[in-house]
């Protein structure tokens, strides 16, 4: 049984280990290496969390495979009925939920209290897959009908990164669930806890014994999903270079695979864009949950003059009070990585406006700090301009053209989002058309799609087909079966008799 988060501040409040969960039993995993669970505020264990084997996910596909043949027999609208209760408990909970994902990711309450209301939003979809799924039938023929069935897979794995570790399972969880498949969640070895949380929640809704089972660990762990030959499909979240490795080798098991990588996203900003509402929006982006996050802007493009808006952001960044509108970062490793970024920037000619080098909150003893940074003149050449920092750091690149903007913008590799800023629809509608991006938009600097639309990006941003959330999540967790039949005799003849 899990117990209770009983945090309602930031003091460090130690918690259960992180176990796996098989065929409804908490277990231990197999492995010998155990690693601290730090909490980043404090930069201090709150748990430990020990690594499992391919024998773990050997016994996790199993369990999963015995429970997958009841499940998928439940009809459909029965099974989207364990959402709609999972999403009652987790409205009641939400504040333990949100102190818990605080406390192992860092990110300060209110982001973690979004992240547990967007993962609400994604179980409201999946209770409404019912009439999404309904399927369809036509009279093909005199006597002749065909139908159209969403068949599950069997048994699937999903692989969640750090920076949202409740919500990233529920975009995979609520459309494999109610498409009849029995699923496995890896979630980050940084932060397994709120998984632990996850797995609560839908045992108390009613899911059955093995429908869902958490496997923790690492890199083998990883290897050994997208291996094992009872696994028909692999979803994974997180950096580019390991979403290659990992849909390379699920494909390469005969395995359908969706995964999605980093990011590398632009905000155009035009002279005639509105100073109040572009300063707080870009300021907002690329510093919410510390800019750890695939849809955070790291690189604001200056069309021209737009002095006074890289003024009014510079202004809002330099009065943000850490600790308090801003987290920590989740790992001593990322501060040393985004450190290192801003010092390579300034030795090569980038401007430093604002320095979150060594800031701390006052009267932080420990913790994993990196402040907000705001880098200008930076060059194109230059690595903060390019390369995928995944910290509070804004570079700024400046132009003389929309044109030149949009081909800086299209020469990054990354396609996930990007943004205008502008009050001209003419702007808006050329940047939408032109730019390499799977996710864009105008006057915002996080266009996260909400459902029913879809979330996936472009280029090295997303490696398979389609979006892994909304309707094409429930199709990638599927396949169709085509059902063709005649009940009445004709006297007529066609190809199809």
């Amino acid at each position: 049984m899990i117990p209770k988060f009983e945090a309602r501040s930031y003091a460090l409040t130690p918690f259960i280990d992180a176990r796996n969960y098989i065929g409804g039993q908490w277990v231990d995993a197999s492995g010998d290496e155990v690693l601290p669970i730090i909490n980043p505020r404090h930069g201090q264990p709150m748990a430990n969390v020990r690594m499992s084997t391919a024998a773990d996910v050997d016994a996790a596909v199993k369990a999963a495979t015995a429970a997958a043949t009841d499940w998928k027999e439940w009809p459909l609208r029965e099974r989207a009925h364990v959402m709609y209760r999972a999403r009652e408990f987790m409205l009641r909970d939400i504040d333990e939920l949100s102190w818990l994902v605080s406390h192992e990711n860092g990110k300060i309450f209110s982001e973690a209290k979004a992240e547990i209301d967007k993962g609400i939003e994604c179980v409201e979809f999946g209770c409404s897959l019912p009439n999404l799924a309904a399927g369809t039938q036509l009279e093909v023929s005199r006597g002749v009908r065909c139908e159209v069935v969403h068949a599950p897979l069997g048994v699937v794995a999903g692989i969640v990164p750090f920076n949202f570790p409740f919500m990233v399972p529920l975009w995979m969880l609520p459309q494999a669930l109610v498409g009849g498949n029995a699923f496995l969640l890896k979630p980050s070895e940084q932060v397994p806890l709120s998984s632990l949380e996850l797995v609560r929640i839908f045992e108390e809704a009613g899911l059955p014994k093995g429908v869902l089972s958490l496997v923790q660990g690492g890199r083998e762990t990883v290897e050994a999903l997208c291996d094992h030959p009872g696994i028909e499909a692999v979803a994974f979240v997180g950096s580019t270079r390991v979403a290659k490795l990992v849909y390379g080798r699920a494909a390469a098991s005969g395995k359908r695979a969706l995964c999605l990588g980093g990011a590398k996203n632009h905000l155009i900003v035009v002279p005639d864009a509105d100073p109040e509402l572009t300063a707080d929006n870009v300021v907002a982006s690329y510093t919410g949950c510390a800019g750890q996050r695939c849809m955070a802007a790291s690189v604001m493009v200056a069309v021209g003059d737009v002095q006074h808006i890289i003024d009014a952001i510079a202004k809002r960044t330099a009065a943000m009070k850490l600790g308090d509108d801003m987290g920590p970062i989740t790992t001593s490793a990322s501060v040393e990585r985004i450190t290192a970024y801003i010092d390579q920037a300034e030795q090569l000619g980038a401007k430093v406006l604002v320095d979150g080098r060594r800031a701390k909150p006052l009267g932080a003893e420990g913790g994993h700090w990196v402040g907000p940074t705001l880098l200008d003149h930076v060059t194109e050449k230059m690595p903060a301009a390019h390369d995928e920092i995944f910290g509070p750091v804004l570079s700024i690149v400046r132009v003389d053209t929309v044109e030149q903007a949009i081909a800086l913008e299209n020469r990054s590799p990354y396609g996930n989002a990007s943004s205008v800023y502008t009050t001209s629809g003419e702007v808006a509608r050329r940047v939408m058309n032109e730019v390499e991006a799977g996710m864009c938009g105008v006057n915002i600097g996080v266009p996260v799609p909400r459902e029913p639309f879809g979330f996936g990006g472009w280029n090295d941003s997303l490696f398979g087909h389609g979006n892994i959330t909304g309707w094409d999540g429930f199709l990638f967790w599927t396949r169709q079966r085509k059902v063709t039949s005649k009940w009445s005799l004709q006297k007529d003849a066609t190809w199809m008799s």
